[in-house]
């Protein structure tokens, strides 16, 4: 009987503690763990739902068709993973302020980043086009040597004087390589070549889209939510003028800036942004933060139900019933694993995604490095990618993208870490 009554106490002990901490948790410090670990969530889920073999696997996991009103698991990961890169602009740029980082500077790291992560997108999009004949190079040689020299180039080099200047000459013919390659590239016929093209900028170059939408937006507004807000209802306007067709660019406008005048990208990031100045905010404690954030994402997924009777849900069109509910999944998710990670402090489970998160880029580069090899030299590493077994097929793009995590996770032990 005294075990009995112990126990009760010790929980109703235990349960005030966390109440508590609940209640009186200070958002003004950098809060990163939850950042990291959805963040590495998503690029897990990026990963497994890349390596599906769609004729094989259930139909809710894989892209909806462009004109099907709906949507599967696949369509909502990157919009998530868009969803964290807003969450993280404001620690980033903070961290560099309190490195007397000038506003000149800041300016210039955000261009510069983006303008990586377009050249990295656009030459990763323009691989699967590569005429070999024209080009005069085998295409998985071409697109491997890119590979390499995109590491060379963006490496995160150890702080080691003595080697230095092995490191800079590593750095410089990384950039001579990709400077060769482009210059060489070729697709088409003979009769009608063709050379590197935007296109619609593939992931990455998307990706360095919306970052820079986020960043210049921070950078104008600070931790001003409201400002920040006006601006993201801005870009869902312009997502919902354009898919209604009643305002058009010029196509050359389209074919440059159409990712941030089609409003989607950048709407889909500062929703992250927003969520990341909730957090910050000194006057809200933890569990204010986490019923906004929740009502927050109820909001946007009424919204973008509502919008629904004039919009098809659909990720490839980009409508923006689809990016409002897709915002709605990540705010609420967010919340999730902010109250169970930073507040009730349950981060052990997440380790492996937290450090895959603070390695994304190695962790979604690396990967094709291994495809491509395979493909050209004809490994049958992917034999569970067939249409008769779903659950080997499933079963092994779980594995798959479990094995990419720990393996970003072993790159970066040996120095291997791409940093834009």
């Amino acid at each position: 009987m005294q075990v009995y009554f112990r126990y009760p106490e010790r929980r109703r002990f235990l349960s005030s503690r966390i109440i508590y901490a609940i209640m009186t948790t200070s958002l003004a410090s950098s809060r990163k763990a939850s950042i990291d670990i959805m963040r590495g969530i998503t690029l897990f889920l990026m990963l497994f739902v890349n390596d599906l073999y769609e004729p094989g696997v259930p139909q809710w996991m894989i892209h909806t068709k462009a004109d099907a009103d709906g949507m599967g698991l696949a369509d909502w990961v990157f919009p998530g993973f868009l969803f964290m890169v807003g969450m993280s602009v404001p620690f980033a740029v903070n961290a560099r302020i309190k490195k007397r980082s000038s506003t000149i500077f800041l300016l210039l790291h955000i261009f510069i980043r983006t303008l990586s992560l377009l050249l990295i997108g656009v030459l990763m999009l323009n691989g699967s086009s590569i005429s070999p004949e024209l080009t005069g190079m085998n295409r998985f040689v071409w697109i491997l040597l890119v590979y390499l020299c995109i590491f060379l180039v963006w490496n995160h080099y150890p702080n080691n004087p003595r080697f230095k200047q092995f490191f800079r000459w590593m750095r410089w013919t990384g950039i001579a390589g990709l400077i060769f390659l482009a210059l060489i590239y070729k697709s088409g016929t003979p009769d009608n070549p063709g050379w590197l093209i935007t296109g619609w900028w593939g992931i990455l170059g998307l990706i360095g889209w919306g970052y820079l939408t986020a960043a210049v937006t921070y950078l104008c507004t600070g931790e001003k939510a409201g400002a920040v807000i006006m601006v993201w209802a801005g870009f869902i306007l312009l997502n919902i003028l354009s898919q209604a067709g009643i305002y058009t660019m010029p196509q050359w406008w389209n074919n440059v800036f159409g990712v941030v005048s089609g409003g989607s990208v950048p709407a889909l990031t500062l929703a992250g942004l927003i969520a990341a100045l909730i957090i910050r905010k000194k006057k809200l404690n933890a569990m204010q933060a986490f019923w906004i954030l929740i009502l927050v994402g109820i909001g946007c997924l009424a919204a973008g139900f509502a919008l629904r009777n004039w919009f098809i849900i659909s990720k490839i069109k980009a409508t923006p019933s689809w990016g409002m509910i897709c915002s709605g999944i990540s705010f609420i998710l967010f919340a999730l694993l902010y109250m169970l990670v930073d507040v009730m402090g349950k981060s052990r489970w997440g380790q492996p995604f937290e450090l895959a998160g603070r390695n994304s880029l190695t962790t979604y580069l690396a990967p094709d490095i291994i495809y491509y090899l395979c493909w050209g030299l004809g490994i049958p590493l992917f034999f569970y990618k067939q249409p008769v077994n779903e659950v080997l097929a499933v079963c092994g793009s779980l594995v798959w993208a479990t094995a990419m995590i720990f393996l970003s996770i072993g790159l970066s032990r040996w120095h291997i870490r791409l940093r834009l």
